[in-house]
């Protein structure tokens, strides 16, 4: 199959079970549920274009054409194998993305397919890295942003996303308000949300593909992961979901998802638990996971499910004390990604995970956008890392 006939071979569909063109610009469907893309064949090692050192050297399964791709080079970021707790564990370090975390995968490919179809201006909305990567994108296409951002978002996210020319409007209140705000100026301007948009997933998969070619063309046996709306939850159960369908592994990594205790709806819907039994939800310092509505929620805990994984709420001081031991080993990562870390330690003390197992742990953003945030934790009353 060329890549044009493979292209054609693809469609969007909704909850409803309903089908729409890939050259439709809707964002959700009818039925006013999230799209997926259908079903993509997996990657072959003698497929990915080694010469192209970004995540577009996996064109072969990205639903855009790579003639028309919008890329800075994102992709490809470290595997770093350290020491903790006794473990040999694998660090995946997405700040080495251009706008310095994992949401410009999605963006890449979102933001390639909004240009291939003429949109000259997007909408976004994000409590940070989103929206620069949804900005520097757009930069770099020649089209115009708007953010809207939380009021409370890190200076040094919205500084970014304003450098990249973007219109930033602060917006006050929760972080699923803002996505509100955002849904009603959709009317008007292309939304290009990270949280609703489908081509978002195909970007965030590619992660996965890259810990793949990384082991050697294996699987590992964990992927911990944190999740604010999943994506990453997501992308990863898309990507291990093609390879495991062409034949290329033999299993789906086990996904592991820590969400901060009082955002953690999909870690208490994957455990049976009301969400709204933890009663008024508290400000985290782990604001990228702050999403109280997830808007792929059941595809989110199917995720976890389907691979044989498990999900933990993270209390506030096991994200403090993980970002202070992710720094001591010399990951400077925002509170955000400190989750993911919090998670790790507890899987490993429940036995969930074994010490033979191989596995990833991805680290979403760093510590440089979060200045406000990382001061609370080194802070001398928070103590000293372990």
């Amino acid at each position: 199959m060329t890549a044009e006939q493979h292209l054609d071979a693809v469609g969007l569909y909704d909850r409803s079970g309903q089908r729409y063109s890939l050259d439709d610009p809707r964002w959700r469907g009818e039925d006013g549920s999230p799209l997926a893309v259908s079903a993509l064949p997996g990657l072959r090692p003698e497929q990915i274009d080694t010469v192209e050192r970004s995540l577009w050297r996996y064109h072969a399964v990205l639903p855009v054409p790579f003639d028309r791709r919008v890329s800075l080079g994102e992709g490809c970021t470290p595997m770093v194998p350290l020491e903790w707790g006794g473990r040999r564990v694998h660090f995946k370090l997405e700040w080495f993305n251009p706008t310095s975390s994992f949401k410009d995968r999605g963006v890449s490919v979102m933001m390639s397919h909004l240009v291939a179809h003429g949109v000259d201006r997007v909408l976004e909305d994000s409590s940070g890295n989103g929206g620069a990567a949804v900005a520097a994108y757009a930069a770099a296409a020649g089209i115009r942003a708007k953010i809207i951002v939380p009021a409370a978002t890190s200076a040094a996210k919205i500084l970014q996303a304003r450098a990249y020319g973007a219109e930033i409007e602060l917006v006050g209140g929760t972080r699923d308000e803002v996505s509100d705000e955002a849904i009603r100026q959709s009317e008007r301007i292309p939304y290009a949300s990270h949280n609703w948009h489908p081509m978002f997933l195909q970007g965030t998969k590619t992660v996965a593909y890259e810990m793949w070619e990384s082991l050697g063309f294996t699987a590992p046996d964990n992927v911990v992961l944190v999740a604010g709306a999943g994506s990453n939850v997501i992308g990863c159960d898309l990507a291990f979901g093609e390879l495991l369908a062409a034949g290329q592994i033999d299993r789906r990594p086990r996904l592991f998802v820590g969400q901060p205790e009082h955002w953690a709806t999909i870690a208490d819907t994957f455990n049976g638990i009301d969400p709204a039994g933890r009663g008024e939800r508290v400000p985290t310092i782990a604001e990228g996971a702050s999403i109280a509505h997830p808007v792929r929620l059941p595809e989110a805990v199917e995720a976890i499910r389907r691979s044989g994984g498990a999900a933990y709420a993270v209390s506030e001081a096991q994200i403090h004390a993980a970002v202070r031991a992710l720094s001591a080993r010399g990951l400077y990562v925002e509170p955000t990604s400190g989750v993911a870390a919090a998670a790790l330690d507890h899987f490993l003390a429940s036995g969930q995970i074994a010490p033979d197992e191989t596995t990833v742990v991805v680290l979403t953003g760093t510590g440089l956008k979060s200045a406000e945030r990382m001061a609370e934790v080194f802070a001398p009353e928070s103590g000293s890392a372990r």
